[in-house]
Parts: structure tokens; C-alpha cells; sequence
């Protein structure tokens, strides 16, 4: 009951909707209730007034009567569906929307260990379940239970005796129906868990089917991707089988009823103290009633795998978002000046793990910063937190003097743009992605931006230029290519702060040329912090920061460090023999007379 009143409040906007469907369905219980009136009147005037004097103009009556019935029975039908389907899934996408909302509210500690499969799972197909909850269990057994009222109401005017006899089967029924609950939802449960596994996997299979090929796991991914498919199989049939056992008892308990009927009912019709027609409308007026107890045993169903569903979308946003604006958050407004510094900061992904230790760092307005180090030592995670991706443990980080955390989330981000080594380019246009970093910009804005990144070249030699559609991920484009879109985002969305996490690895010489040029130019006028992985795009940097272990190792101008003979001068020894080594490794495959050499690097 709790998680269905949590979902209950967003069919708040629908109330008009149905409030229709509650009519409708009202009306459509007293008109049902019609026909075996209808027909008892009809047995009841042959029996009294004889074959030779039947009244035709009453069973003429009856029959047009009948004829309005079925007639308002169809166009209250169609409302009752129709209205309760447009609350239903009106409700399916208002939670989808707040499934959403909540996912973007969530910190990337949140999305460490979860599965994108997974989360959409719970968002799509478990919410979905919610519209057989909205449009089929509730009116249904709303329906149901207005037409048991009415037809014990009918059953009792007729025969209060014969009406008592045919209650002896509902205790049944009810126990069945508490047995059921606690067999069924959690086989839905395990059903809906079996069908997210399944779609994490396949999720995670077709984003890696490059992967596949190249290491030939088709047929053992093939045989992971068929256990899930069997898992979820054999999940579906435990429930059907659940349902399936209730079913059959629920119809033999009802039928019990009817025997209770003809038993009883037929010795008190040929006693005489129930009347020919009484017997007949109590038949039909029976399966009326026992059919809403049956279709309630349905709706039960329906109620149990809506729940289960509706459960696991609520343990999602019952997740609370770990980073999130103080009621009190200041927005920043206007272009920030883009001081930034951190005082003592601490973090750490695991409990006495620490990956950041004491650090504590100027970065004044328009300056570069470089952060340099071993791989694992803290870099990018030092970088993810300037923009609030997580929090800080320990000490402060502050913007223009400001602890970021007094900072709406919105507006400090705003001041910030990232380009990453690994890019995110998403489904759609050159265009698309260039003006993700700002929808708003002009044609001309978005040239220009393309332009200073070094995109413009193999933007124009696209087949549609800036409409070309890039695929997945940019697929389409070369690491190259997929760094300048990103540049040309960044430079579009015009942020006071800049941070480069290692933008030129992974590229060739040239390639990294064009890039390094692009990002000179994006750094004027800007905060820049560098993450590099080669040193030599960073000599010229205002001050250079070498991490190491959980702390600052080193820190100063590239000529005070390779000074200083300390870690950065060993980094800048290891890397420039490892050019040497490249420039010798190439003149032997180039080799004497033209001659290929191995290479043995």
C-alpha cells in the first residue's frame, strides 16, 4: 500500500480523466444490471398472462429497452477504456520524467557500480507496468466491486436466503487471493530483475560489439546472451505457473456457488416458494456475480505484477542524490572570474582508501595549471571535483571565494567546460554536438567555434558538411576529429574554467599538432587546469603540480622543477628517451636501401 500511494500522487494531473472513468464505469454497472431484469420481467409476464394474452407492446418495450442498454453498455465501455488509458499512461510518463530527473540529480559515485541496462530497465519497462495498474487493475476492480454490491443488493431482494447460501465459497476465494500475493509478486519480482539483467547485457554487448569481433567471443557471448534469455524464460513461466494454479481454484470455488444455487434454488422452486423467474434471474444475476469475483482474481494479477514493477522503480528514486543544493545555494551570476582553490581537500572512493590527501592549491584567474603524475595518482579525480561530479571529504574547493558547495549546482557549472581524452559525442549531426555546448548560438557562433577548435577541414569534407550524421558515439570520426568536436564545444559554450584531462593523447603527431593548437587558443582568457600525459604540451604552463602517492609531490614553473631534479625531471627524462628510442625504432624500419627492419620496441 505504501509504494502504490507513492504512485498515486501522479495521477493527481489526471483527475479529470478519471473521474470520467469512475462514472463511466458506475453507469455501466447499473446499466448491466439491466438485462437479467429485463428478462425476468419477460419470463414473469409469459408465466402470469398466458400464450393468448401477452401484452406485445410490453415485450416490444422490453426488447428496446434491452437495445438502450446494450447500445449505453458500448459507448460507456469505450469512455471507461478510453479515459482510464489516458490517465494510465499519463502516469507512465510523468514517472518516467521523474525517473529521469532523479538519474540527473544522481553524482557519478552513484553510476560507478550500476548498469545502464539496468537503470533502463527500471525506467521503461518497469514503469510500464504502472499503465495495466492505472488503466486495467484499479477500474477493473472498482468495476468489480460496484457490480458485486449491486448484484448482492439484486440477489438479496429476490432471496435473502438463497443470496446468504451463495457467500459459503468467498472465504475461499479470499484466502486464495492473500496466498496468491505472497506466492506471485515476488516470482513478477524476480521476473523484472531476470529482464534487466537481460537488457544490461545486451546493452553492453552491442556497445561492444567491436570488441567481440576483434577478440572472436561471438559464440561465448552468444551463449552468455542465451543463459540470460533462458533465465528470463524460466522466471516468466514460474509466475505464469503461479497464475495458472490460482486460476482454476478461484473458478471451482465460484462454481461451488452455483451448485449451492441449483440445490437449494431448484428445491425452493418446486416447493413454490420461489418464483420461475426468480430462479432464472438468479442464474444470471450468479454469473454476474461470480464473474466480477473471477475478473478480480485477474485484476489481482494485474495488481501484483504492477507492484512488483512499481517496487523497483520506487527503490530507485526512494536513492537519494548525494550531491544536491542547499536550500540556501547562491547562484552565480554573470561571467565568473574563475579564481579557483583548493584548501586541504581530502577524498576517497573507499573508507581508508585515500586517493587525495591535504591538497592544497592557487589556480589564479587566466592562469594555466598543470597536474602531472604517475596513472592512478589522482588526477582526474582531483579535476572531477571542482565541478561537483562528487564532493569532498575533507577541506574546501572555492570559485571566485566561494565554497562551491554554497553554489547551486547549475550556475557552477555553467562557469566550467571539460574536454575529456575519452569524448562523448552523441547520435546526430556535427551540428548537433557542436551546439550541445550551447543550443542557443547563432550559425555564424558555431562556424566560428569549429573554426578555432581546427574543425573546419574535415568538417567541409564531410558528404553534408555540418548536417552529417556521425553515429553512435561518433563513430564515424577519428579520434582526431572526435577531439576537435569536443574543442569546438567547449570553446562554444565560452566558460570562464577550463579543464583539459589529457585532450591530446592517443592521437598522432599531426593530429595532436592541430589539437594543441586549438587548445591554446580556447586557453586565452581562461582558468586552465591540464591534466597531461605528455609533458611537453605543458611547459609553458604558469605552474605545474606533480601528484604523488595522495598529496603534492612538487610544484612550480617547468625550469624551477627540471631544476629541482625530482619526480618531474625523471617523468621528463623517461619520456624524452622514450622519443629517442621512437626516432631510432622508425630509421631502422625504414632500414638501409629500403629494406624493412623489426622493429624490437
Amino acid at each position: 500500500m505504501q509504494t502504490l500511494r507513492a504512485f498515486l500522487r501522479f495521477a493527481k494531473p489526471y483527475r479529470t480523466a478519471l473521474l470520467i472513468t469512475v462514472a463511466s464505469m458506475t453507469l455501466l454497472v447499473g446499466v448491466q444490471l439491466l438485462t437479467p431484469w429485463i428478462i425476468r420481467e419477460l419470463i414473469g409476464a409469459v408465466r402470469t398472462q398466458g400464450a393468448g394474452a401477452i401484452d406485445y407492446g410490453f415485450v416490444t418495450r422490453l426488447a428496446l429497452l434491452a437495445l438502450a442498454v446494450f447500445v449505453a453498455r458500448g459507448g460507456l465501455e469505450f469512455l471507461r477504456s478510453y479515459m482510464a488509458h489516458v490517465a494510465g499512461w499519463g502516469v507512465v510518463a510523468d514517472v518516467r520524467k521523474a525517473v529521469y530527473r532523479h538519474l540527473q540529480r544522481m553524482s557519478l559515485r552513484f553510476y560507478e557500480d550500476k548498469q545502464t541496462g539496468q537503470l533502463m530497465s527500471r525506467m521503461v519497462n518497469d514503469s510500464d507496468l504502472l499503465e495495466k495498474l492505472m488503466a486495467h487493475a484499479v477500474p477493473d476492480v472498482a468495476v468489480n466491486f460496484l457490480t458485486l454490491i449491486g448484484v448482492s443488493v439484486m440477489l438479496f431482494v429476490m432471496s435473502p436466503p438463497l443470496m446468504l447460501l451463495t457467500l459459503i465459497p468467498i472465504p475461499l476465494i479470499l484466502l486464495a487471493m492473500q496466498g496468491f500475493a505472497r506466492l506471485v509478486r515476488p516470482a513478477f519480482r524476480t521476473r523484472q530483475r531476470e529482464l534487466g539483467e537481460l537488457n544490461a547485457i545486451l546493452q553492453d554487448n552491442l556497445s561492444g560489439i567491436r570488441e567481440i569481433k576483434t577478440f572472436t567471443r561471438e559464440a561465448m557471448e552468444s551463449e552468455r546472451i542465451g543463459n540470460r534469455i533462458t533465465n528470463y524464460m524460466n522466471s516468466l513461466l514460474y509466475a505464469l505457473k503461479m497464475m495458472a494454479t490460482f486460476q482454476p481454484f478461484v473458478n471451482f470455488s465460484s462454481s461451488l456457488g452455483l451448485i449451492v444455487v441449483i440445490y437449494f434454488g431448484g428445491r425452493m422452486a418446486l416447493a413454490g416458494t420461489l418464483p420461475i423467474e426468480d430462479l432464472v434471474a438468479f442464474f444470471l444475476y450468479l454469473e454476474m456475480f461470480y464473474g466480477p469475483i473471477r475478473q478480480l482474481s485477474n485484476a489481482w494479477e494485474a495488481v501484483q505484477e504492477s507492484l512488483a514493477g512499481a517496487e523497483r522503480v520506487a527503490e530507485l528514486l526512494d536513492q537519494p542524490a548525494d550531491i544536491f543544493d542547499k536550500p540556501d545555494a547562491l547562484a552565480l551570476t554573470g561571467r565568473a572570474r574563475g579564481e579557483v582553490r583548493l584548501e586541504n581537500v581530502r577524498f576517497s572512493y573507499l573508507p581508508d582508501q585515500p586517493v587525495l590527501d591535504g591538497i592544497s592549491l592557487d589556480i589564479p584567474a587566466n592562469s594555466v595549471a598543470a597536474l602531472v603524475g604517475p596513472t592512478g595518482v589522482g588526477k582526474t579525480t582531483l579535476a572531477s571535483l571542482i565541478p561537483r561530479f562528487y564532493d569532498v571529504d575533507g577541506g574546501c574547493i572555492r570559485v571566485d571565494g566561494h565554497d562551491i558547495r554554497d553554489l547551486t549546482l547549475h550556475s557552477l557549472r555553467q562557469q566550467i567546460s571539460i574536454v575529456l581524452q575519452d569524448v562523448f559525442l552523441f547520435h546526430g549531426t556535427v551540428r548537433d554536438n557542436i551546439l550541445f555546448g550551447r543550443p542557443d548560438a547563432t550559425e555564424a557562433e558555431m562556424r566560428e567555434a569549429a573554426t578555432i577548435a581546427n574543425a573546419t577541414e574535415f568538417i567541409d569534407q564531410l558528404p553534408q558538411g555540418y548536417d552529417t550524421l556521425i553515429g553512435e558515439r561518433g563513430v564515424k570520426l577519428s579520434g582526431g576529429q572526435k577531439q576537435r568536436l569536443a574543442i569546438a564545444r567547449a570553446v562554444l559554450k565560452d566558460a570562464p574554467i577550463l579543464i583539459l584531462d589529457e585532450a591530446t593523447s592517443s592521437v598522432d603527431t599531426e593530429t595532436e599538432r592541430l589539437i594543441q593548437q586549438a587548445l591554446e587558443r580556447l586557453m586565452v582568457g581562461r582558468t586552465t587546469l591540464v591534466i597531461a600525459h605528455r609533458l611537453s604540451t605543458i611547459r609553458n604552463a604558469d605552474q605545474i603540480v606533480v601528484l604523488h602517492g595522495s598529496g603534492v609531490a612538487e610544484q612550480g614553473s617547468h625550469a624551477e622543477l627540471m631544476a629541482l631534479g625530482g619526480i618531474y625531471h625523471h617523468l621528463n627524462q623517461v619520456q624524452a628517451n622514450a622519443a629517442r628510442e621512437t626516432v631510432q625504432e622508425t630509421a631502422l624500419v625504414n632500414g638501409r636501401n629500403g629494406k624493412l627492419q623489426p622493429v624490437t620496441a
